[in-house]
């Protein structure tokens, strides 16, 4: 690969939606309470016969792997190697998943979709992975320290999409971050936190945009800000972060471009940009169908010859981060009055909540044979995983109701099913 940054026509291997990669964070519960379960190192040992980061199971097709994450009761499974597409790739992670399920069983153990416990403490719970690359996560803790709920209560799928070129990554950064706040609209999925309503629909992600406020460089505004090139992205955001985070103890360890913590980041080691504002949903197919919807919606808006990525970089960061925070707390609900927004994104009309703009890009952009159709035309209807959530939990909810809405979660994860309360 050649050096990031030179802007020719083969820096990358990969172009604009030439491959995906998918990774889907899981919480392990104990089976009877549902309380967290700091077993993951184990169950990697379980499949590989050493503590390690990562594996890929015996006797699978080589697509999909496991890994660790910071708080050892998270198991992450992913894509091995980018995919050429993401049709049947819920089928793939429904594999992984009933894999783990049956070695969690030996050790009382559930794998819990959605974005965060109902009702973890962290100050109390929280267990940091100990074996391999703990020096960073050892040092995270040193500077942030991580027993708070936006380090180790929180639960995401992560899209990563390729660019072959410094034109390409300017499209394809402009895009996404246009549309990072709609992706919270559609896949919020915590409207809990320590067992009580937080007020918002995407708690995880209210946590997270302050879990580094310590150096604001690091996160800040959740959405990118706009930029014209990938030296322009060193320069103008790499190049801070190092600097702000080289005064703390440790800080070579992770002076690395995964330490930038915006929603969504480049990974000049991929060639792709990763996007990282995405709840986890309750089974494979509901994610995998949300990344159908976000992928159709980023295409839209790359190959409409009539948008510049200078026009998509004139929607200020501010702006889009104010429609971020309303749909935080209002979720599809949300009221969208930004007129050069809804310009840029072809709604006509002085405003649209966040729901009728999904439903529009639904029925301009996903074909009837999209495998993933059906799925989000109900999660659609239905609501994002949050709203049902507090529909079938009600409105002010005891410890035994939630208790009963995860479970009946976690049955959806074992039987890749939505949630339809």
């Amino acid at each position: 690969m050649n050096k990031a940054g030179s802007g020719s026509n083969h820096d990358y291997p990969f172009g604009l939606f030439e491959r995906f990669g998918i990774e889907l964070e899981y919480m392990i519960v104990h089976r009877d309470t549902l309380d967290i379960l700091p077993v993951c190192d184990k169950v990697l040992y379980h499949v590989s016969g050493t503590f390690t980061n990562e594996v890929m199971p015996e006797g699978h097709s080589g697509a999909a792997a496991w890994s660790n994450e910071l708080a050892l009761h998270v198991l992450e499974f992913k894509t091995l190697a980018p995919a050429q597409t993401i049709d049947n790739l819920d089928i793939i992670f429904r594999r992984e998943v009933a894999r783990a399920l049956e070695i969690l069983e030996t050790m009382q153990g559930l794998l819990m979709p959605t974005a965060m416990h109902p009702w973890m403490n962290p100050n109390n719970e929280f267990i940091i992975w100990p074996h391999g690359d703990r020096e960073i996560y050892e040092t995270f803790d040193s500077i942030f320290s991580c027993k708070g709920h936006g380090w180790s209560n929180l639960q995401s799928m992560h899209i990563n999409l390729p660019f072959r070129n410094d034109v390409e990554f300017c499209r394809l950064h402009g895009a996404v971050r246009l549309i990072l706040p709609l992706i919270t609209a559609l896949t919020a999925s915590s409207p809990l936190i320590e067992g009580k309503y937080s007020g918002l629909h995407d708690t995880r992600m209210d946590v997270y945009r302050t879990n580094c406020s310590i150096i604001p460089s690091l996160t800040g505004m959740i959405i990118p800000e706009p930029v014209y090139g990938i030296s322009d992205y060193h320069e103008n955001i790499l190049n801070k972060i190092y600097q702000d985070i080289k005064p703390f103890p440790g800080s070579s360890i992770i002076s690395e471009e995964w330490v930038n913590a915006r929603g969504a980041i480049a990974r000049f080691d991929r060639g792709t940009i990763e996007i990282r504002t995405a709840d986890l949903q309750e089974c494979p197919s509901a994610d995998l169908a949300c990344a159908e919807l976000i992928i159709e919606i980023l295409k839209a808006i790359i190959f409409n010859e009539n948008i510049s990525a200078a026009d998509m970089n004139s929607i200020d960061t501010e702006t889009l981060y104010m429609i971020l925070m309303d749909i935080i707390k209002n979720g599809e609900k949300s009221v969208i009055t930004s007129t050069a927004y809804l310009d840029i994104l072809n709604m006509p009309g002085k405003q649209h909540t966040a729901e009728e703009i999904l439903w529009t890009f639904f029925n301009r952009y996903i074909s009837e044979a999209s495998l993933y159709r059906n799925t989000i035309k109900t999660i659609l209807n239905h609501g994002s995983l949050s709203t049902r959530i507090k529909k079938a939990a009600g409105p002010e909810p005891e410890k035994g109701k939630i208790y009963s809405v995860y479970n009946d979660l976690c049955t959806c994860l074992g039987k890749g099913e939505l949630f339809l309360p």
